[in-house]
């Protein structure tokens, strides 16, 4: 795959199992590479009422994830299966312990892109919050078949 790819980011929380959550999503261009047995996507993410852009760096493989943010929020968040992790998301509001337990793990590699789903169970100061899934695609900035 070509380094100039577009990232497509999609999340979803489900607070209450009843309810139908609305996604989160993010269409950026950024750059992939491939080393060691691992993908790496990093693209940058503006956040409402701030100029100073977050940049993101994502590292993936069949059996893990990690997502590291830098800037206006810091963050670096370890997605295991079967593990939980224990990490401190900092914005200009505070700081809130989380804690990150992957349910499920799933990444599809071809010719035309990377598409990785991660299901998981989100704490916040020690107490459960939701429930979530987050998707990422990733694709040649010139891929005809780009979809979303």
């Amino acid at each position: 795959m070509d380094k100039e790819v577009l990232i497509h980011v999609k999340g979803l929380q489900m607070m209450d199992p009843e309810e139908k959550g609305e996604p989160i999503e993010l269409v950026v261009p950024g750059q992939y590479y491939f080393r060691n047995g691992s993908h790496y996507l990093r693209y940058e993410e503006v956040l409402e009422d701030f100029s100073e852009p977050t940049v993101n760096y994502i590292k993936f493989s069949s059996t893990e994830m990690e997502v590291r943010k830098k800037g206006v929020v810091n963050v670096h968040m370890v997605f295991e299966q079967g593990k939980k992790n224990m990490t401190y998301y900092t914005t200009p509001f505070g700081t809130i312990e989380m804690g990150i337990a992957a349910t499920s793990l799933n990444l599809e590699e071809n010719e035309d892109g990377l598409n990785m789903k991660v299901d998981y169970s989100l704490d916040m100061n020690q107490e459960h919050v939701a429930d979530c899934c987050l998707a990422i695609q990733a694709q040649p900035r010139d891929c005809k078949d780009f979809t979303l």
